[in-house]
Order: structure tokens, then sequence, then C-alpha cells
């Protein structure tokens, strides 16, 4: 549950801190001072959208923040934990927004996106608002109105992943199904690619391995001519460079022994010695080696000659033809198999759709039995809200099998029947909007009991009422405050006077700005705010008596 809340330079509030009691607390105030700000508030805390408007004028930031006790709120822990933004039983939200209408988003004090605070806010808060009746005039809000009171939403998520797989699948076998002669005549070409170059065999990096070896055995004359060249003038000649490294060394021993300084010198022209002779013994090896083979010749010229026919004939460089080779392999093991492939996922489509009908046929039975208990359950909320005849009712509407689809096997929709003799009719179909008022707050009031969050949020969802009905709806939502934490923004007396705590919203307005402040009303305080909302401005000691009644007659 919500257990404090601070708002700075939000809207036209300036600094508020408050602790926030469980069970019932109404929230009052003049018309236009802002009782609805606190909620806003909390509703950018849970992940709403942030706009620079809301920042107070002069101010270069908003900032809010929500600490709720989570301590019996396993789904919001378990959240928590599996993103290791876990903190005992305490979770705090702080969404600080700029004047340019930036925001940054925070959960236990880590930095996250505005998406996962939507997410866990659905976990801790419900808030209903005043023109929820609008969103009832959808069978999409009547579908999830009904999975939420039936505890079916982890129900109805299995549906709709076996939905889109089966989609997949299906989509899967006629796409192959439909394209079958394409998928033919495509495997045909690979195949006889592939004969082409299975012949050849290409390997990757060979192609250049062969060039290489091409080069070396058009050139071997030259090789040949200009290595003998070189070895003649490096050790087998008559002159040779290993000679003249001989004779300097001989000097150079003979001027070491007069100076030893000389020995480093002595030593390094030994190495080179050493390294000039070992030099044209390699030399010699490679001369040895060099051969003229015409056979492997022609062989080399015919395989790269080969690569670049199959090169220009695929247009592709022809040292990609090892990557083409296995490519047009993996493309044609994809779509061969014909009539037996054909088979195995025709197989696969109606197992999915098989899987699909079970998942769904389970959740239409929930549906069912549930849809009873809420038609019953609304019918006893609306009949005292001035409908004494009215008679509500979930009705499910089998679809055809072309028409199954990610939500289930059947389509939802409330009806009701307003006055006794009366047929019943669509919600959208209501002419009276009171009358749907009444019947958006049975709904409210009663798929909130059902709902596993723990702080429920009412926003002036009155209305539209007033008298005997409003002080049923008071009598309705203290009752609900008694298992729940229940926030109610009201401008009726009736409602008021039903709260364990009251909270009262006043707008200061001087010649430079306006602010508001949010304050907990004593017993006093409490009986000359409920006389204010019932007789205006001007307070009598009756008004003053009708407030301390309404007080003693809802605490009893």
């Amino acid at each position: 549950m919500l257990t404090h809340i601070t708002i700075s330079n939000f809207a036209i509030v300036e600094q508020l801190d408050l602790h926030i009691p469980n069970k019932l607390t109404v929230i009052t105030g003049e018309t236009g001072a802002g009782k609805s700000i606190m909620i806003d508030a909390l509703g950018l805390a849970l992940g709403d959208r942030a706009e620079s408007g809301s920042v107070r004028h002069g101010a270069d930031k908003a900032e809010i923040l929500a600490t709720f006790d989570i301590s019996n709120n396993r789904d919001a822990r378990d959240w928590l934990q599996s993103r290791d933004l876990d903190a005992d039983h305490e979770c705090i939200l702080r969404r600080v927004v700029s004047a340019d209408g930036r925001s940054r988003a925070y959960i236990n004090g880590t930095p996250s996106p505005i998406q996962s605070l939507k997410e866990l806010g659905e976990m801790l808060v419900s808030i209903h608002g005043q023109h929820e009746h609008q969103s009832l005039l959808k069978k999409d809000t009547h579908r999830a109105l009904l999975d939420e009171f039936a505890g079916l939403n982890p129900q109805a998520k299995t549906v709709a992943e076996a939905f889109r797989h089966w989609q997949k699948q299906q989509q899967a076998y006629e796409h192959f199904r439909d394209h079958a002669k394409e998928m033919q005549d495509r495997a045909d070409l690979l195949r006889f690619q592939i004969s082409e170059l299975d012949e050849l065999k290409p390997q990757a990096d060979e192609l250049a391995e062969l060039e290489a070896e091409h080069k070396k055995l058009s050139n071997v004359d030259a090789l040949m001519s200009r290595g003998q060249q070189a070895l003649t003038g490096l050790s087998e000649g008559d002159s040779t460079v290993v000679d003249l490294a001989q004779s300097i060394l001989h000097l150079l021993k003979d001027m070491q022994e007069d100076d030893p300084d000389l020995k480093d010198v002595t030593e390094m022209v030994d190495s080179a010695r050493i390294q000039l002779e070992e030099a044209g013994s390699s030399l010699r090896h490679y001369l040895d080696g060099l051969d003229i083979d015409p056979e492997r010749y022609q062989e080399l010229d015919n395989r790269i000659s080969s690569y670049f026919h199959l090169g220009r004939k695929h247009r592709v460089d022809p040292h990609q033809l090892a990557e083409l080779w296995q490519e047009l392999q993996q493309e044609l093991d994809a779509i061969d198999g014909g009539d037996e492939k054909l088979a195995k996922l025709e197989q696969a489509a109606n197992q999915s759709r098989q899987d699909y009908l079970g998942a769904a046929e389970k959740l239409s039975k929930g549906r069912s039995k549930e849809a009873k208990k809420l038609s019953k359950l609304i019918t006893e909320k609306v009949q005292p809200l001035g409908m004494p005849g009215a008679e509500f009712q979930v009705d499910l509407q089998a679809l055809e099998a072309e028409q199954y689809n990610a939500h289930g096997l059947e389509l939802v929709e409330f009806i009701v029947r307003t006055n006794p003799g009366q047929p019943v009719k669509p919600l959208n179909k209501v002419a009276s909007g009171g009358e749907l008022s009444r019947i958006s707050l049975a709904i409210q009031v009663a798929c909130a009991a059902k709902t596993n969050v723990a702080t429920l949020v009412f926003d002036e969802v009155d209305v539209g009422i007033g008298g005997a009905v409003a002080q049923i709806v008071g009598n309705l939502l203290r009752k609900l405050g008694q298992d729940n934490q229940v926030l109610c923004v009201t401008h009726l007396p009736q409602v008021a006077a039903q709260g364990h705590t009251h909270l009262h919203v006043n707008k200061q307005t001087s010649k430079k700005q306006t602010h508001t402040d949010i304050a907990e009303l004593s017993q006093d305080e409490k009986v000359a705010e409920v006389a204010r909302m019932l007789g205006g401005l001007k307070i009598t000691e009756q008004t003053l008596a009708h407030a301390r009644e309404l007080i003693e007659e809802s605490q009893g």
C-alpha cells in the first residue's frame, strides 16, 4: 500500500509531504482548488506521460516520490527481486520532470525506464477516473475487466501466445503449399548449380594459393637465372661475398690482437659471414627445387580458369565460390523435401491449433463461470444506486471458427436492463449518462474488490449522483476500504463523511503566485468541511448538525 508521497513544484503545489494511512481516505476542497493534483502526481510516479506544463511556474523541475509497503504484495516483490531492485519490503518510486518536458525515473534509487514504472505500477495501484465509463463502451474493456475479476489474466496470456504460434505455423504450411511449384523449380535450379560446384569443390582461400603457385611456375626460368647469378656472387663464384667477408674477418682478428676493443666488431663480421654462408645454402636448396612441370602448370591453369568461369556465371567474386557453394546447399536443404516436408508442416500447424483450442476452451470455461458471478455482483451493486429494477449481464458470444483470435473463442460484452420489462441493451445503447455513470461505478467497485492491488484510487467517480444514492456510494467505498487502501477524490458530502481519514485541499492565491496545500483534518475540521459541502459558504448550526449526523452514521 501507499505509505508516503512527497511532491515538489508540481502544478500549483510548491511542496507537499503526506503520510497516507490505510482504509478509506477522502480528498475534498473547493472547485478549482486542485483536488486531483495528488492523484495526477501519483500517476506520474506510476509511469504516466510527463509534460513540461506539469512543472510549477518558475521552477526548473518537478519531483514526485511515492513510497509503498509491499510486505503483502508478492507480485511486486517478485518483480523487483527478478531485476535486482528489491529493498526488503519497501518500494520507492521517484519521477523527476524537467521544465523542458524531459523526465527521469527511479525504482529504489536505480534509474529505470518509464515502461518499468508502468509495469510495476500496475501491481501497486489501480486508478479509476471520472471518465472511465467512456472506456466501458468498448468491448475490449469488457473482456479485460472480466479476466481481471476472474483472475484469468495468466490463462489469457497463454491463449494469446498459443494463437500467435498457431498462426506462425499455419502461415509456414500455407506458404510452402501455395509456393510448392515455385520452390520445386528453385530446388531443381539449385541442384544444377550445386552439381557444377560439386565438380570444382571450391575451398576457402584455395584460389589465392593456386594463383601464387601459377605465378611462380610462369616465371621459373627467370627465377632460376636470377637465382644462379645471386648464388654465384654469394658463395659459388671466383670472388664471392663470403670470401670477401672471410678476408675481412682475418684482418679484424689481427687488429684485435693489438686492440681488444675491436672484439665486438670482429664478432659482428663473423656473424655476418655465417649468415651469408647459410643464405647461400638456402638459395642452393631453393634452386635445386625449382623445376619446370608443364603438367602441373596446365593443371593449375585449368583449375583457375574453372574458378573464374563459375564466378562469372554466378556473378560473384571467384574467391567467394566456396561460400556460395555452402549457401546454395543450405537453401536447398531448407526448401527440399517436397510432400514429406509439406506433411510435416501441416502436422505442426494442426498440432499448434489443437494446443490453442485446448488453452482457449479452458479460458472459455473460466469466463463462463465467472461471468455469472460478475453479473450477479454488479446487479447487486447497481440496484441500490437509484436503479432498483436494473439487471446487469456479462454476455459471452461464441465466435465462428474463422473468427478465433488471440483473445479466445468468444466476444465479451456487458449488457444491461435498466428497468423491468425492457429488453437488455449494450452499454453504448443506455440513454442516460447518469445511468451509465452509476453502472460504471458499480463495475469499478465490484472489480476493484477482486483485484490483487492493495491501493485503489477513485477520482471523482461519483459525478452525476446525489442524495440517498450518494450515501450508498459512500458506504460502498467505506466497505471497500475495510480490506484495501482506498483514496477517493469527491465533491459529495455523503461520500466525504464516510472517510476514515479526510484530506482537505486548499488553494491560496496572492498577487504574485498561486499554490495549493493538502492537510489532514481533525474531527472538528472534518465536521466543518462536510458542513461546507452541504450548505455552501454560509455554515449554520443546522448544517453542522447535519454534518455530524452524516459522520456518526458512517461510523456506526
